[in-house]
């Protein structure tokens, strides 16, 4: 056997091309003359002579064209357009050869035309076979399960593409549901689309389906769950998904890079729309400082700002080996100065020291201990690190005439009966109390997808284990957002922010926890309750049911995107009253009136 290699397959066509053109002319005069083909043409080597004109500017031309370097079993209309355009430039140079040698007189006319058609259609028959070969006779060889694939647009084709051409898949595509009117009824690669989305039901029995990819843009979360939920009602236990858009859109949707529905995917919420213009002007040539960088959010920062070009990127953090992922993720940028530092806010001499050397013009404070549970277990910890932690950092942003400070908050800093949202409420305040030259903007966003420490995670490894899932409370439910839809909007508000506001993220619709744990488990394909177990456990001190986004003497009023909100101010805080009442924290207090202590100045301000 000969080994298959660009030159064999170039040699290849070439051989085939030579075969056809040759044929091609001589069939040409055949089919003019109604096989009679007169004796002098063949006697006086017109016919020959025509077949070497037309391999002269023929098969040069199919190269300049790249018809050697195609793949053809990828073969799609660009490549027909290239064979189209050779061709025609072919017999273009062919006919203009016989008008100016002029050495063939009685020349058929009609012969060129009919040779140059036949040329086409051979040439191109042969391209086109391996593809005809692949989907006529092999769509179905050595495939286990009868596919549905919901979305007939340009992700369906390029997937359904990349199945029949695979010689590993599993799939047997047998048709596409798709919402567009019209698109319904026609047919792609010679797979019907039955129908839109709500028909999947009815396929999947008509059709006895095994599996279903959804081949939609992640801009469609709704459409992507709906789509889940009408496969899982349908019985169909295996779902899998399309890779994000960006993919899509570089071409590289394959069957080896279809992923597994993940609870994140049925979270994602429409795409945000941001001012890109004016946050790239705010950020670049910038100083930016970026305390707490290792965690989920500060990270999420660090590459967002980074892809922004800052003239100095600095990043800060106490996690020794957080700090060095950091280092190893900014190697990936240039153009810009990079300090990764192992150091904690709660460290004044370093801190100050860290703003006279470096003189950062921006700050993200994302540094805080965010464990609800661990910090009423140890709220002196709580307070050491979010709030004088916060104070450090904020009281040393504005001696060093930084232009825009801005606090990374929570939900739970709302009405909070937690220490931790207690203790981030108290960073909310001190911020707005230190507003001046330098403006201090704090940013409210909930629970954050797949942030370590979150229930996602969580509910993962308590599924791999085979259960049970711990949920706190049958109605309990969160906000959740995306990583980086949550730090695109907080940059976006660090941009508009005119110093002391308290940005709040529109978060979309809360989740009830039961219902994230029942369709996790679903997604891993085990039933709750039946397969896995879910027990309720009881709420750990200081957790809420229900989070809020606002306290009762807030509003909000819209902003120019429709996504950030600004709380209303609220009354201002006695300054006086308030340093008193933190020397007194700082200079301690028990264990156990710690929170009461936080409790009754929240209330009493």
């Amino acid at each position: 056997m000969i080994k298959k290699t660009p030159f064999t397959r170039t040699l290849f066509f070439l051989f085939f091309d030579f075969i056809l053109i040759s044929f091609s002319v001589f069939f040409a005069f055949f089919l003019r003359f109604e096989g009679n083909v007169p004796y002098e043409y063949i006697e006086g080597g017109m016919i020959g002579e025509v077949v070497i004109l037309s391999l002269l500017f023929c098969l040069p031309l199919f190269y300049l064209f790249k018809l050697y370097s195609f793949s053809w079993t990828f073969v799609s209309s660009m490549e027909l357009k290239a064979l189209l355009k050779a061709t025609f430039l072919g017999f273009f140079f062919t006919g203009f050869s016989i008008f100016i040698l002029q050495t063939f007189e009685g020349f058929p006319r009609s012969t060129l035309v009919i040779s140059y058609l036949l040329i086409f259609i051979f040439c191109g028959a042969v391209r086109f076979s391996k593809r005809f070969y692949l989907e006529t006779f092999k769509k179905n060889r050595g495939v286990k399960r009868k596919t549905l694939i919901v979305g007939a647009g340009e992700a369906g084709e390029q997937l359904l593409r990349g199945i029949i051409q695979s010689k590993e898949s599993f799939y047997n595509p047998v048709g596409f549901v798709d919402d567009s009117v019209a698109k319904q009824g026609i047919l792609i690669h010679g797979l019907k689309v039955f129908g839109k989305m709500e028909d999947i039901p009815k396929i999947v029995k008509k059709e006895a389906i095994e599996e279903m990819i959804v081949a939609l843009s992640f801009d469609k979360t709704f459409a992507i769950k709906r789509a889940v939920e009408l496969g899982r009602m349908s019985g169909i236990k295996k779902i899998k998904i399309v890779p994000p858009i960006e993919e899509i859109m570089k071409g590289e949707i394959s069957v080896g890079n279809l992923k597994e529905v993940d609870m994140e995917d049925l979270l994602k919420r429409d795409i945000i729309s941001l001012d890109l213009e004016n946050i790239e002007k705010f950020i670049k040539n910038r100083r930016v400082f970026i305390t707490g960088g290792a965690g989920s959010i500060g990270f999420e920062l660090v590459c967002q700002i980074a892809r922004l070009n800052p003239s100095l990127l600095l990043v800060l953090d106490q996690d020794e080996t957080g700090i060095f992922n950091v280092s190893k993720e900014l190697e990936k940028f240039s153009g810009f100065e990079k300090k990764c530092i192992v150091g904690d806010v709660k460290d004044k001499e370093k801190i100050e020291s860290i703003f006279e050397e470096f003189k950062p013009e921006i700050v993200f404070h994302a540094a805080a201990y965010k464990h609800v549970g661990l910090m009423e277990e140890y709220p002196e910890e709580a307070i050491k690190n979010n709030i004088f932690g916060t104070k450090i950092i904020a009281e040393a942003a504005a001696k060093n005439n930084v232009e825009k400070f801005i606090m990374i908050s929570t939900d739970k800093a709302v009405n909070p009966t937690s220490v931790m949202g207690m203790t981030k409420r108290f960073g909310e305040i001190i911020c707005r109390m230190l507003n001046g030259n330098t403006k201090f903007i704090s940013v409210r966003f909930g629970n954050v997808l797949g942030s370590r420490g979150s229930v996602i995670p969580l509910f993962k490894e308590q599924i791999k284990r085979g259960g049970p899932v711990e949920v706190t409370h049958p109605d309990m439910k969160r906000y959740f957002m995306a990583t980086e839809e949550a730090v695109a909007l907080v940059i976006q508000a660090a941009q508009m922010g005119e110093g002391g506001e308290v940005f709040v993220l529109d978060m979309g619709e809360p989740v009830k926890i039961y219902d994230l744990a029942k369709e996790m488990i679903r997604l891993s394909g085990f039933e709750p309750d039946k397969d896995i177990a879910i027990v309720f456990t009881k709420a750990s001190p200081g957790e809420k049911l229900f989070e809020e986004i606002l306290t009762e003497k807030e509003g909000t009023v819209a902003t120019k995107n429709r996504k950030i909100f600004k709380a209303n101010q609220e009354d201002a805080v006695d300054k006086e009253k308030l340093s008193l009442f933190l020397d007194k924290m700082k200079e301690g207090a028990e264990k156990e009136k710690i929170k009461v202590l936080m409790e009754d100045f929240l209330n009493l301000n």
